[in-house]
């Protein structure tokens, strides 16, 4: 009888279960992504802007803006929509860290390429280990059915 490691105590019920409550846990979190909503209005409450995962969903101009020059008028918007852009982003980050906890959050790995480089090796070099122990292994079996 051949011996298959820890495979032979693989429990197949875990996983799938696993795998379940990660396919639930990313379908909760496009929703509650879908619905995020970053808002800004400006000191004076002449411009107001709402930003969404589908870019700028509402700009507000208040009539008096229109007594601004354009430029005035312009730099207001520019800051607002900056500002309802950050919001949102805020949000994700927010969501994000309660969904996967603060140490997983994969938002932080957007902020900090240096670490998600550092995570991709430690990636690579798990998965080199894994691979030389399988073929290892296989090559055992290999020598021990005499092939």
């Amino acid at each position: 009888m051949q011996d298959f490691g820890d495979f032979a105590n693989l429990d197949i019920d875990k996983l799938l279960k696993n795998a379940e409550e990660q396919f639930s846990r990313v379908e909760e979190l496009q929703k509650v992504m879908s619905e995020l909503v970053g808002k800004a209005q400006d000191e004076d409450g002449l411009v107001s802007a709402e930003y969404t995962n589908a870019g700028l969903t509402m700009l507000e101009l208040h009539p008096k803006a229109m007594r601004l020059s354009s430029g005035e008028l312009a730099e207001k918007v520019k800051i607002v929509v900056q500002e309802a852009t950050a919001d949102l982003q805020r949000q994700v980050n927010e969501t994000m860290g309660e969904m996967f906890g603060e140490d997983e959050n994969p938002m932080k790995l957007i902020s900090n390429p240096d670490a998600a480089l550092e995570q991709v090796k430690n990636a690579e070099a798990a998965y080199n280990r894994t691979f030389e122990d399988v073929m290892g292994e296989l090559d055992k079996i290999r020598r021990r059915l005499d092939l």
